[in-house]
């Protein structure tokens, strides 16, 4: 029998554990002198890139109702990050920024994602936040600092937009995602909610020369034993503006998450035995 860890015995145990790490990550910042975005401005004029997702999407066996407050967590979230700045040389972290998601603020019951697990929690939902914002910075020169992936594939994909790996996970406080400003100019975050998506722009005070673009290769569904796993190759590709020519291309993910859904629910052209 293998044995449990302390954040598993009991309920208890898990809130030990919740704050010994929140505890932990306090101290850590407090020694590594971050130098965090806190200041706010109107809307710097030049967008390096710009992004939107459905806040209501089709969820096999998902109660509603925490779709319908996760718009609620979500809007109070774009309140805290609407408009901020990051200067040279800070960083932007999700926690620090948004502050705790808690139901004296105003949060509500909403999906979260725990062991790769299906749940819900107070201020369930602001992955799809940190997930708008690391697809923005992905199509910068910016440097992402923190980012912890989901591991699994928990949903099959509806009108998905954007390449499969590419999100977040987020966890108040320990599990966070942080970027750095490392350019010469300010950059400017913009989110807000409008006709059922979220939006969101990454700006700044001038252009840059290069633009972005992601892509998802080798895409299928691989059977290995009695599970299934998603896999891909994610790139991204940076291309010079004038010209159209493409600078560089990188490898940024390689996917092998495993399918918790039904699987009958896989496209059965998409999947290739483990042979």
């Amino acid at each position: 029998m293998e044995r449990k860890l302390f954040c598993e015995i009991n309920p208890f145990c898990y809130s030990v554990s919740v704050k010994k790490e929140r505890f932990i990550r306090r101290i850590k910042d407090f020694f590594a002198r971050v130098k965090f975005a806190d200041s706010f401005s109107e809307e710097l004029p030049c967008i390096i890139s710009s992004h939107s997702s459905l806040l209501m999407r089709k969820l096999h066996g998902v109660d509603a109702a925490l779709q319908e407050n996760k718009i609620t967590n979500i809007r109070l979230g774009c309140d805290k990050v609407n408009g901020l700045l990051i200067r040279p040389g800070q960083t932007f972290s999700f926690w620090k920024t948004v502050g705790a998601p808690t139901k004296r603020r105003g949060y509500k019951e909403g999906l979260i994602i725990s062991k790769g697990r299906i749940s819900s929690g107070i201020g369930g939902g602001m992955c799809q936040m940190g997930n708008m914002i690391h697809y923005l910075i992905l199509n910068s020169p910016l440097e992402v600092t923190e980012i912890h992936h989901h591991s699994d594939a928990l949903f099959p994909d509806d009108r998905r937009r954007v390449p499969f790996g590419t999100g977040t996970s987020i966890f108040y406080n320990y599990i966070d995602y942080r970027f750095k400003n490392t350019t010469d100019q300010t950059v400017q975050l913009l989110l807000w909610i409008e006709e059922g998506e979220l939006c969101g722009e990454l700006r700044a005070e001038h252009e840059i020369p290069y633009r972005y673009k992601l892509t998802e290769e080798n895409h299928h569904y691989q059977k290995e034993g009695c599970d299934y796993y998603r896999v891909s190759d994610v790139y991204r590709v940076v291309i010079d503006k004038k010209t159209g020519a493409e600078i560089r291309r990188e490898l940024i993910l390689k996917n092998h998450s495993k399918v918790m859904y039904d699987h009958s629910l896989i496209p059965k052209e998409q999947i290739r035995d483990d042979n």
